[in-house]
């Protein structure tokens, strides 16, 4: 079995037991069996880390539901590979070359060498972004719910944060807390780490290491970081001024409040279709402009290595400085004064063209199984499914059963990747010595 098959049959298997243990009594709030599509549709919207739902997590399910919930997002989040591999480790075991590979392959990392000491250190940063996230939630939910309660509701969301899951157990999810300075912060940060990429978090480090240290020599940054943060700033600034400038007109998104909040939740809005999926205005009453940058935003995605989802950042980027080459009249594709490989580029392409067309397929599907609907509203919830990301215009759960059953697979594409699955289903590509003859094409 091929590298690719073992990490989408990996999922599918966490995907299943997930849906088995969303279905037990003990797993609901009224203890009786759960309806298989609701089971299946959390089960695979927590795997995949997106945090669209049928149902309330927060009525619906029971404690048990609610922290099966949270550790298939967590398992979600750093990975099938990732997670079994720590799974390895705890008990002792050695992993042979296959599982290396794997590894190398899940995390998209040049080499197999020190995979263990990178799956410690991914597990740790996990840990302790979420640890702070709790502490730092407490006094925002501890005083309204009390401790225990409280302390349920810090650790789920942190969870749910870092992995870019997006379930809450709030009926209005984070409306309630969009004045909340400390809430809108913690969640923020915690949704910005988290997809960003553990390489770009490790460089933060050293870097700030080196400097309290004050160490001599200096440190260059990898390509990966430069683009990751600054396509992720750039993105992050654009979403701001573009929902305050859009919105702020609108009295029942922005319009009401007053500008602080204004800045808090136009801020909130542009991180979260980072795949993140929490919001804290109501997005069925967003204009028509700010639902469509909310789809390119949730289109491009987080960065690779991260726990989002989307087209991504770095591909983003790649693809705009081939446009950048083409009008310049170059034919090398420059970033950042590195010259971009092909193969990269050809990967690009391939991403956007994969993305494209699964978000159009999945779209035409769900207007033929659900012609009421609205194009907007089924476009949004498409790309929120393929994007992993979770945001919805309220219709998830008035949907046709055919049509929950096409957004199930639409965010199991978006999560392993379309190129991974494409060679899943092909097999691993094999190199060819045969060169062909070159000739021109009329192209634009």
């Amino acid at each position: 079995m091929t590298v690719a098959r073992t990490i989408c049959l990996g999922f599918l298997a966490v995907i299943a037991v997930g849906t088995i243990l969303l279905m037990m009594p003990f797993s609901t709030s009224d203890g009786t069996w759960n309806n298989l599509i609701v089971a299946l549709f959390t089960s695979t919207s927590a795997v995949c880390v997106t945090g669209l739902s049928v149902v309330d997590p927060g009525t619906y399910f029971s404690f048990w539901g609610q922290l099966f919930i949270a550790l298939l997002a967590q398992i979600g989040g750093l990975g099938y590979m990732t997670t079994t591999t720590f799974l390895i480790l705890l008990i002792g075991r050695k992993f042979d070359m296959r599982q290396k590979i794997a590894i190398q392959q899940a995390l998209d990392r040049p080499g197999m060498s020190g995979s263990s000491q990178v799956i410690r250190s991914i597990i740790a940063t996990t840990l302790i972004f979420e640890i702070t996230g709790v502490f730092l939630l407490l006094p925002a939910f501890v005083p309204e719910y009390g401790w225990s309660q409280g302390l349920w509701l810090a650790i789920f969301h942190s969870i749910n944060a870092w992995n870019n899951a997006g379930f809450s157990l709030f009926k209005d999810n984070l409306i309630g807390y969009q004045s909340s300075f400390l809430v809108v912060f913690t969640i923020s940060m915690l949704i910005i780490f988290g997809g960003i990429g553990y390489q770009v978090i490790l460089e933060m480090y050293l870097w700030l290491r080196d400097r309290i240290l004050k160490k001599i020599h200096n440190q260059t940054f990898s390509l990966d970081f430069k683009v990751a943060t600054s396509t992720t700033i750039i993105l992050l600034v654009i979403g701001l001024f573009a929902f305050f400038c859009i919105e702020i007109r609108n009295p029942q998104t922005f319009g009401s409040l007053n500008f602080r909040d204004q800045l808090l939740v136009a801020w909130f809005q542009s991180v979260t279709p980072r795949t993140a999926g929490f919001n804290t205005i109501d997005i069925s009453k967003m204009t028509t402009a700010g639902l469509f940058i909310t789809i390119a935003l949730m289109f491009i995605g987080a960065s690779p290595g991260g726990t989002g989802g989307g087209m991504k950042t770095t591909t983003l980027r790649v693809l705009t400085s081939c446009t950048k080459t083409i009008l310049r009249g170059k034919e090398e594709v420059l970033l950042y004064d590195r010259k971009i490989a092909i193969t990269l580029i050809l990967k690009a392409v391939g991403v956007l063209v994969g993305s494209v067309a699964t978000v159009i397929f999945a779209t035409i599907l769900i207007s033929l199984t659900d012609p009421t609907l609205d194009f907007i509203q089924i476009l949004f919830e498409v790309v929120s499914a393929f994007a992993t990301v979770g945001l919805s215009t309220g219709i998830t759960a008035s949907i046709s059963t055919a049509a929950k059953l096409i957004l199930i697979v639409t965010m199991y594409v978006g999560r392993v990747g379309v190129l991974l699955l494409m060679s899943a289903v092909l097999g691993d590509p094999r190199p060819t010595r045969i060169h062909y003859p070159e000739e021109n094409l009329l192209v634009g």
